[in-house]
Order: structure tokens, then C-alpha cells, then sequence
């Protein structure tokens, strides 16, 4: 029948919870209300209620751009569905300086319990349940508006096993696994907790700054509506919507390992704090990502920093994991929360079931865990791209049900496609050729380094991860 779903909700539950790799759901969410929320819907029920957008450039650059640099307004989604549509009447409204065919808009990271406060009877238009989290619903999800261009820059979140629904619209996702982490030169700046950002414009990479970039192993699949993405812990991903208006919801499933990876956020951030705020604020380097409202102290931050080491030990069977991260897997050591910037609530105990060791990272998932993974037309496989086309970061694959089946067993791929994001990050400009010594490295005595060179290195996750086992480690004798 057309209710049955493909999978129990216990089946669900065990994919998401030992499948390291991304995967697309199919036919689990017919009949989920949730279904109808698109951008029309939405309007009605918020009835004339504002929300952020985040504003930028269509223009192709090199470079991220990141969310210092963007804009941002207060708009109803009515005024919202005007622009996009060009209709006269917003020339006079929030978006009045913002050209559609210049600019895209994004009400990213809404969360659901806010915006629909007064309405909680709609929280039950989501269903985690089926997919084996009972408690889970629109109170514990996030909501995402946004134009034809919108788009995250390329981040692992810190903490999260991410499902993502599709409701209106598609949105293309370029997913790297946590092993490509070296490849990807993260960045803590713009610092936000949570979120490791790379310093590369995967949908137009600079390779000549970026030379590593070309030994990623690109996984790109195109979300349809209807459709469900796992995201698991630790992959990175930079998303883009490629229609004129997409609508997602997504919620992140918390992990036992989260306690540990508090710990490491918190590390981070008073590494990060101390630095930037010593920083002459005239340099107007914009540090603090829009997510984080400013600066904490360093006495907060070591509260921080002990709430979440108590809450490590707190943990059942909490241990010193023995083995610190190498350098080509420095991500795979950290995890999620129900709500991903839920920071400061240390305490809480995740509902997934526990991981073992061994088989977070996706370079050590065993082809026999692969195996018995019921791949098929119900639950599709994001494989990665050839060598050739990952290190372009363009090639999509379409995934329709029935085109992700059939492309998957040919063994070929989507038609390309390129899109273009703009603007600035980091002052470590590459180095002119003037400043290099004979043999051609840089000369010392004219290559200025940066704090956020420093933090680069200081604040990598692999350090982070090596500084959190020792902490523990002393924390425990």
C-alpha cells in the first residue's frame, strides 16, 4: 500500500546511526503534512511575521563568502516571494536595494520552536519518529528559505548526524568526507561554535592557492523534494539552492560523542576569544561570525570549557579515547546535538544509539558494514566523483529516484554544472612573487604572518582533538 514505508522506523534509526557515508532516502515521508510547507504555505501561517535574510552576491569569485560579509534584512516571506518574483511592490521594501539578478536571499537556520511559537500544533507536521527518533519533531528541526543562487559556504558541523527534507525546490550538495579535512584547509575564522568552515570555493576552487584541493573526493547529489539526505558526522558540505525558491528542514541527531566534542569547542573557543579580542580592533578584520552575538570572556569560557569536561566524565562509559587523530582524517573526531548551536547545554543526553570507535571515521566504515546496508530504490547511495571532475568541484548528480538508481548502476554521472559565490575571508594573501627567495620559498624577512595564520594551526582540528584527549587525560588522573 501507498503508506507502507519502505523501511520500520528501527531499520531507519540503525542506517542512520552506522552508515558513514551520504545517502538519500526515498518514499520515507509521503505522507508527513510537512510536505506542504512550501514558501506560499509558510507565508500564510506566519502571517505577516518578519524573519532574517541573509543577503549576497551572485557574482563567481575564488573564494567563499562567508556570512561577515553578506547582508542582511528583516522581511515577511510575503515581501520575500515579491522579490523574488519581481513584482513592482518591493521597491519599496526591505529588499528595495537588492537586484534579484544580482543578489540571493536565504532565511537560513530558522529554528522551527521560534518562529511558529505561538502555533505549536504545527510541530506535529514532522515526523522523526519514522525514521526512529520519537521524541524527535518540528521542535527539534530548523527551517530554510532561500533563492535561486542562496548557499552555505563549505563547513563540517562539529556537532551532528544531519537528515535534511527537501520540501520545495532542489538544492545541490557538494560533500567531502572527513578524511579530504587536510585537503579542505579549514579555517576557526569567521569563528562560530559548531561550525569548521574550509577556506576553499568548492564550487570554483582556486587551485593555485589550493593545490590540496585537487585530492578531494567530491560526492555532489542534487536533493528533489520528497527526499531525505543523511548527512553523517564529520562530512563536509557546502549546499546551494538551484531553483527560484527551495524550502528544507532539516534536524541534527545528537551523538554520544558529543560530550567529548564540547570539550573541544570549548578549547577552541578560548583559544579563539583570546586572540582575536588582544587584536587591534581597528584592523577590521571581522572575526565573529553573525551566529555568535560577540565575544565571550575568558572567566566564561573556562566555565565553559570545565561544565563540559564535567559532563564528559557524567557521560556512561565515558573514556580518554586512545588514539589521537592524523593528519589526513583531522576531523573525525568530534559530533553533534539536537539543535547544532544548542552550545551551552552540556548536560543533555543524546537519544541516538552509541557509536563505536572504530567506526565513526568513513576511511575505516568496513565493505562488509557496506554490504549489509539495504541500498536500492528506497535508499540511495551519493557516490563520489571521479578523480577528474572532484578536483573541478562541478559535476552534479541528479538525484531522482529513479535517475540516482540507474546512474548508479551504469557507473556514471549527472550533467555539469557550475555556479559562482563571491567575496573575502582570511588576510593570508597568497605570496607575490617578488617576496620569494631564489629557491622560491617566501622570504623571511618580508612574509608577514597573521593572527589568523596562527589560529589556523593553533586552533586546527586535529590539534584541538590532541589538546582535548591530553586535557581529559590530566582531567581523569
Amino acid at each position: 500500500g501507498e503508506d507502507v514505508k519502505p523501511f520500520t522506523p528501527e531499520k531507519t534509526k540503525e542506517i542512520v546511526m552506522s552508515l558513514q557515508q551520504p545517502a538519500v532516502f526515498c518514499n520515507m515521508v509521503g505522507d508527513w503534512p510537512a510536505l506542504h510547507w512550501n514558501a506560499k504555505y509558510l507565508s500564510a501561517v506566519l502571517d505577516g511575521k518578519t524573519i532574517q535574510f541573509r543577503l549576497g552576491l551572485k557574482t563567481v569569485d575564488l573564494v567563499p563568502q562567508f556570512e561577515t560579509r553578506c547582508s542582511y534584512v528583516e522581511a515577511t516571506l510575503e515581501e520575500f516571494l515579491a522579490w523574488s518574483c519581481g513584482q513592482p511592490s518591493c521597491l519599496s521594501g526591505p529588499f528595495s536595494c537588492y537586484e534579484y539578478s544580482k543578489y540571493w536571499a536565504y532565511a537560513d537556520y530558522k529554528y522551527i520552536a521560534r518562529i511558529f511559537e505561538d502555533k505549536p500544533e504545527i510541530f506535529q507536521d514532522i515526523r522523526w519518529s519514522d525514521f526512529g527518533f520519537p521524541r524527535r519533531g518540528g521542535k527539534e528541526s530548523t527551517l530554510w528559505i532561500g533563492s535561486e543562487g542562496a548557499n552555505t559556504p563549505c563547513h563540517l558541523d562539529s556537532y551532528g548526524c544531519n537528515l535534511v527534507l527537501q520540501v520545495q525546490g532542489r538544492k545541490r550538495w557538494h560533500l567531502f568526507p572527513p578524511g579530504d579535512t587536510s585537503f579542505l584547509y579549514p579555517t576557526r575564522i569567521p569563528y562560530e561554535e559548531s561550525s569548521v568552515f574550509s577556506k576553499v570555493n568548492v564550487a570554483k576552487p582556486d587551485l593555485k592557492r589550493f593545490p590540496e584541493f585537487r585530492n578531494t573526493t567530491a560526492h555532489i547529489v542534487t536533493l528533489s523534494p520528497g527526499q531525505v539526505l543523511l548527512v553523517p558526522r564529520h562530512w563536509w558540505h557546502y549546499v546551494e539552492s538551484i531553483d527560484p525558491i527551495t524550502v528544507s528542514i532539516n534536524s541534527w541527531i545528537e551523538l554520544d560523542s558529543d560530550h567529548e566534542a564540547r570539550v573541544e569547542e570549548a578549547i577552541t573557543r578560548m583559544l579563539v576569544c583570546a586572540i582575536k579580542s588582544a587584536e587591534n580592533p581597528s584592523d577590521g578584520d571581522v572575526w565573529l561570525n553573525p551566529t555568535e552575538v560577540e565575544a565571550t570572556s575568558h572567566e566564561i569560557n573556562l566555565q565553559y570549557l570545565n561544565k563540559a569536561v564535567s559532563a564528559y566524565f557524567k557521560c556512561p562509559k565515558a573514556s580518554v579515547p586512545e588514539q589521537a587523530c592524523s593528519s589526513s582524517t583531522g576531523a573525525e573526531q568530534r559530533t553533534s546535538i539536537s539543535c547544532k548551536r544548542k552550545k551551552r547545554e552540556v548536560g543533555c543526553e543524546p537519544e541516538g544509539c552509541r557509536l563505536l570507535t572504530h567506526e565513526f571515521g568513513f576511511s575505516t566504515f568496513k565493505a562488509e558494514k557496506l554490504q549489509k546496508i539495504p541500498f536500492g530504490p528506497h535508499l540511495i547511495q551519493v557516490l563520489p566523483q571521479s578523480q577528474e571532475t572532484s578536483s573541478m568541484g562541478a559535476v552534479a548528480v541528479e538525484s531522482d529516484c529513479r535517475d540516482l538508481l540507474r546512474e548508479n548502476e551504469e557507473g556514471h554521472f549527472g550533467k555539469s554544472h557550475r555556479t559562482g559565490k563571491r567575496l573575502v575571508m582570511s588576510n593570508d594573501c597568497e605570496t607575490p612573487a617578488h617576496q620569494m627567495d631564489p629557491d622560491g620559498s617566501p622570504n623571511a624577512s618580508q612574509t608577514a604572518l597573521s593572527t589568523n595564520d596562527l589560529l589556523d594551526c593553533l586552533v586546527n582540528p586535529c590539534v584541538i582533538s590532541l589538546v582535548a584527549r591530553l586535557l581529559l587525560e590530566r582531567t581523569r588522573v
